[in-house]
């Protein structure tokens, strides 16, 4: 009983924080990081003073919004590194990061553009991305006229699907990201596909 009641304020706090963080990454992304504070709260459903709490100043929050995406980002891109063959690291990062901006757990596009001051981490995943690229390219498996755009381009199409479930979204974007990489390889070879999702009503 001592412990249940011990500990039950902590959860509820972890799960305030979670709400506000949701709530905040969604509205920097639609409005900007204009939104105030207040308003946080009221559609987290928490009061201010819960906010404050938890994130000292809008800078607080504001980082705390994109640190866990751009640490996912570059926690994958570095993955993808270690692999002996480049162009299976290429395909490993393409489908996680879609899998994952899919799935909401990524940085939208949206926010990303509204937040140009992203900082050290977003440089780190560019650089290590880039060197991923350059790596797949004098393996011969990445086309030559590959840019870092069509990347980013695709990444952020996968933001747009919709699925009836969390499991629909994530089969849907590695149907979505094989499509993908078989148009980023240098000589396209025909290979089958997940299977499709059912997006349509």
């Amino acid at each position: 009983m001592t412990t249940e009641v011990s500990q039950k304020p902590r959860s509820d706090a972890r799960d305030n924080r979670a709400r506000i963080l949701a709530v905040a990454r969604a509205a920097f992304a639609a409005e900007g990081p204009g939104v105030p504070i207040r308003e946080i709260a009221r559609r987290a459903q928490v009061g201010a003073a819960t906010v404050y709490r938890h994130f000292p100043t809008k800078e607080a929050l504001l980082a705390e919004v994109v640190a866990e995406p751009m640490a996912l980002c570059s926690a994958v891109v570095e993955e993808g590194l270690t692999e002996s063959d480049p162009w299976r690291g290429f395909c490993l990062v393409t489908e996680r990061l879609m899998e994952a901006r899919a799935l909401g757990r990524g940085l939208s596009g949206a926010l990303a553009a509204r937040l140009p001051y992203l900082g050290a981490e977003r440089e780190r995943s560019i650089r290590l991305l880039l060197r991923l690229v350059r790596r797949a390219k004098e393996a011969g498996g990445l086309r030559a006229d590959f840019v870092l755009e069509d990347f980013v381009l695709a990444v952020t199409a996968s933001e747009g699907i919709r699925a009836g479930s969390p499991e629909l979204r994530a089969a849907a974007a590695r149907r979505f990201a094989a499509l993908m990489i078989q148009s980023f390889r240098a000589y396209p070879v025909p290979a089958p596909l997940p299977p499709a999702v059912r997006l349509l009503g």
